[in-house]
């Protein structure tokens, strides 16, 4: 470092503690020409003097310590400065060769950083433990953007209880997240007062399963607009068609009409074209539309459009006609509405399909009718079979008591005594 781009140096750092109100930034890395012989020379108690101007300062904004300029020892002293801040609203630590110490170093800041609503931890070793020990530090906080690419982590465990309240965007590239990492996640996205709209995920160890667990979470998700996933290979054709149906079901009208329609961004990568191709579709849709207009445009698009539902059902594994769930007293209105969105060729295919339908139904109808009165016709012919039986029955026991009457009468004669004291 040149003398004058040291006396720079200096100047910059008194006017942190004499709380400049025109300094706003506060960018120092290691690896450059300009800061490493002062990086390297700076000593603890000046790691911690810095931290506490800054923590007094009312000013600053953004603090930028990267690329090897601090590491777990100099955090620890750094952050036993800063424990505070009122003005710091971005802090940018990539690099650094962080792990789980230097993140317990940095708790009280976080706690108490009243409008630091970005922060970005990339390229350091924090592991799964790290990420659990700053998320729940950053409970209160308003933090909104999250960037912890490249740091190891696996499994995340979320304490909704102590989780980021008004957390948007979550950057968790290039790490080694599973399906048990997915559990966590998804319990940020069942929440009900859901806040984060973008999550990064691509580059991870995600599979079928880690994909079924955040499709049942976005069910019902109205907050997340961005889910990327490209580049974890574990995800085969079943998982991509989980994410297709996530956003388009076309199992039937009330399955599209429940798909998610919040989602506008959802990339798989370059080798997934034909589902991408679908998936894109449903988030265009999606993306300008609210969630009853997204539902509409989805079935005169998808399910009412030959061509384009014939390319979902195939890749969904669906046989039945849309017309077999649709009311015939509705047909007129739908059919309309067809020529009306997709054109008379559209009409005329619907036309065919619904009266092959319409016929069935009619049939079926028909079936169930005659089916009916034969059960009625011999109902009725068991219920005279059931009564006959019993007139015959009653019968029979009033021709035996008349019997028994008989032979009283019979034997009181030869006895020589009068029936009725025979009795």
């Amino acid at each position: 470092m040149s003398e004058s781009e040291e006396l720079e140096l200096n100047a910059t750092l008194r006017r942190i503690k004499e709380n400049d109100p025109s300094l706003k930034s506060y960018p120092l890395a290691d690896g450059y020409d300009d800061d490493d012989d002062y990086i390297q020379n700076m000593t603890d108690e000046d790691w911690e003097e810095l931290g506490r101007d800054i923590s007094n300062n009312t000013h600053v904004e953004d603090v930028f310590l990267y690329s090897g300029a601090l590491n777990d020892h100099k955090m620890s002293f750094f952050f036993r400065g800063l424990t505070r801040s009122s003005s710091l609203k971005y802090m940018v630590l990539f690099n650094d060769g962080l792990s789980i110490a230097g993140l317990r170093s940095m708790v009280s800041f976080l706690q108490n950083a009243n409008n630091l609503t970005y922060l970005n931890l990339s390229d350091n070793n924090i592991l799964a433990e790290g990420f659990d020990v700053m998320f729940r530090a950053l409970r209160d906080s308003p933090i909104e953007h999250l960037n912890c690419c490249n740091c190891g982590i696996e499994s995340i465990v979320i304490d909704n209880e102590h989780a980021p309240r008004h957390l948007k965007e979550l950057y968790l590239l290039d790490n080694n997240i599973n399906a048990d990492g997915c559990r966590g996640l998804a319990k940020l996205l069942q929440r009900k007062d859901a806040s984060l709209t973008k999550l990064y995920l691509k580059n991870n160890q995600i599979d079928d399963n880690g994909v079924e667990i955040l499709v049942s979470a976005l069910q019902n998700n109205t907050s997340l607009t961005g889910l990327h996933l490209q580049g974890n290979n574990g995800i085969s054709m079943r998982g991509k068609i989980m994410l297709l149906k996530l956003v388009n079901d076309i199992s039937s009208i009330e399955a599209t009409l429940r798909s998610n329609h919040t989602l506008t961004y959802l990339p798989l990568g370059a080798n997934d074209q034909i589902i991408q191709m679908h998936i894109n579709k449903s988030t265009n849709i999606n993306n300008g539309h609210d969630s009853l207009e997204a539902g509409r445009e989805k079935v005169i698009e998808t399910q009412l459009n030959s061509a384009s539902r014939a390319q979902y059902a195939d890749l969904q594994g669906v046989y039945q006609s849309v017309y077999s769930e649709i009311n015939p007293l509705h047909l007129p209105e739908v059919l309309s509405l067809i020529g009306l969105c997709n054109g008379q060729g559209e009409l005329y295919i619907a036309l065919k399909s619904s009266i092959a339908e319409v016929i069935s139904t009619v049939d079926r109808k028909e079936c169930i009718r005659r089916q009916r009165d034969y059960y009625l016709t011999k109902a009725k012919q068991l219920d005279a079979e059931l009564a006959a039986i019993e007139a015959a029955e009653e019968s029979i026991v009033s021709l035996g008591s008349e019997s028994r009457r008989l032979r009283k009468e019979e034997c009181a004669l030869s006895t020589g005594l009068s029936p009725n004291n025979a009795a």
